[in-house]
């Protein structure tokens, strides 16, 4: 990548891409069950087997200093076990993707998001090679956790 494409309308919609990828990726790996939300259980998951993980999402608009500390020991496991990592703002939208309410009402933590790998196509999925792309440029730029904001519909 070069420093023309990191600025101006090019980069703006750049990030649209890759918003509108990772939307993609979500909607095929939610209903492949291949979707693990909540901080507690993404650190159960990552633990038993990071091998499966192919792309963890972390909430880009918190400020609880405890989630921030929870984040921070997920990111260094996953760039440890080379995990991509995107922070996601628009929690709103993510919640709309993912049906983020669980069936008592309350509403599903979505700070940590982790997508596995599918035993079907998601690998071979030019959307999640988008969004790994993209993830690897950021690293290159020394962004080692780039932030996307998802559009709104």
């Amino acid at each position: 990548m070069t420093f023309e494409e990191t600025g101006g309308e090019n980069s703006t919609e750049r990030m649209d891409s890759v918003a509108q990828a990772l939307e993609k990726v979500l909607s095929s790996a939610l209903p492949q069950g291949c979707i693990t939300v909540g901080v507690y259980e993404a650190a159960k998951s990552l633990n038993a087997d990071p091998d499966n993980v192919v792309l963890c999402l972390l909430a880009a608009d918190d400020e609880d200093v405890a989630l921030q500390i929870h984040f921070t020991l997920i990111q260094a496991f996953c760039c440890e076990n080379d995990i991509n990592i995107l922070r996601v703002g628009n929690m709103r939208r993510l919640a709309e993707i993912l049906g983020g309410v669980k069936p008592g009402g309350e509403p599903t933590d979505l700070h940590c998001v982790l997508v596995t790998n599918p035993q079907s196509v998601l690998w071979k999925d030019p959307a999640l090679s988008k969004v790994n792309r993209f993830c690897r440029d950021s690293r290159c730029l020394d962004q080692w956790v780039p932030v996307i904001n998802l559009l709104d519909r």
